[in-house]
């Protein structure tokens, strides 16, 4: 892919590990999957792939830079975290959240291979295929992803980047049309005659080794989204840089810096960032600045005391925030006389 221009933040809107088989709810039939908004939807599997050469960054590690303090990696599966099974195509890594593990055969062979190979661990009826150097995507472009794939009759949903190029593997495809793509490509190159102009050692034949993307997405009825944000990937340095530089802009980084810090504990917790930014500013203005952070620190150590999660966060916020309030309407009292109506001076509790 071309060099890219930053992207414009006003861009469009259990089973152990060991690193293996992502843990779902129900098992491996069952054909809904809880949403972590209340509600259900169908499952679906994702795919990425994470072991390209990443030439255009002098062979660096790509999917372990990061950015914002996270592995490119680990923010794309943070974007799929409700899938029923995640296989990640690459060799083995620690990553933020368990995966299923698989290898092209012969490593390096390519997209298509890569696919194929990610694609004997699915069993949903639709497969989100994503490439582990998206910086931007988010949980609710997977979701948009989807939505329009099952509105529709279409074989895929893809974005589009902002030269309107095709992104294939930013895209939800029905599954059962990606096999019978990849089976017809696979039976071509079988009985295609030999050439002589492949270069030594040949891929067997019937191999998708080599094969570009285009001959996949060329074949499928498609369905495009626009999304310069969410699209940019990074394939060079100056892109790792744009990414860096967006997130720590001041609509960004609050939410950035969330989810870094979420990872890095192991905390997957959903919660209303709003209110407890709202408690931390009534204790700072109606208490003194330090009771800021020392009472949010209160309020998930209380949270963590009843049970977790975000409902009870919420209810120890709001028993902060309304402490908080009540500190503040006495404080706003200090002019008038600091005792009961009917006090004497010898009953005030500082009285001597």
């Amino acid at each position: 892919m071309t060099a890219h221009e930053p992207p414009d933040p006003r861009g469009t809107a259990g089973a152990p590990d060991d690193r293996g088989t992502h843990a779902v709810p129900g098992g491996p039939g069952d054909p809904v999957r809880h949403d972590v908004r209340g509600g259900h939807a169908p499952a679906y599997d994702a795919v990425v792939l994470a072991g390209g050469a990443a030439r255009r960054l002098g062979g660096a590690d790509k999917p372990g830079v990061r950015v914002g303090g996270r592995a490119l990696l680990d923010r794309v599966l943070g974007a799929c975290a409700d899938a029923r099974t995640t296989v990640v195509v690459a060799d083995r890594r620690p990553t933020a959240r368990p995966v299923r593990w698989a290898r092209e055969e012969p490593p390096g062979g390519g997209p298509l291979a890569a696919l194929e190979a990610g694609l004997r661990h699915t069993t949903a009826d639709h497969v989100v295929v994503l490439s582990a150097d998206l910086p931007f995507l988010e949980p609710a472009t997977v979701r948009r992803l989807l939505a329009a794939l099952r509105a529709d009759r279409a074989d895929g949903v893809l974005l589009t980047d902002a030269e309107g190029r095709d992104q294939p593997l930013v895209a939800a495809y029905r599954t059962a049309a990606l096999h019978r793509v990849l089976a017809s490509l696979a039976t071509a190159t079988a009985t295609a005659p030999a050439t002589g102009a492949r270069p030594a050692p040949a891929p067997p034949r019937g191999s998708l080794a080599g094969l570009p993307l285009r001959r996949l997405t060329a074949a499928l009825d498609l369905t495009r989204v626009p999304d310069h944000v969410a699209s940019f990937d990074c394939d060079t340095w100056d892109d790792i840089a744009a990414a860096r530089a967006r997130i720590r802009e001041h609509g960004h980084v609050l939410d950035e810096w969330i989810s870094a810090v979420k990872d890095e504990l192991g905390i997957d917790l959903d919660v209303d960032t709003g209110v407890l930014l709202d408690l931390a500013r009534d204790a700072a203005h109606g208490v003194a600045r330090p009771a800021a952070p020392l009472t949010t620190f209160l309020v998930g150590y209380a949270a963590a005391r009843a049970g977790g999660g975000p409902q009870a966060v919420a209810e120890a916020a709001r028993k902060a925030a309304a402490l908080a309030l009540r500190w503040e309407d006495e404080d706003s009292t200090r002019g008038e006389p600091d005792m009961a109506p009917d006090a004497t001076p010898d009953t005030r509790p500082d009285a001597g």
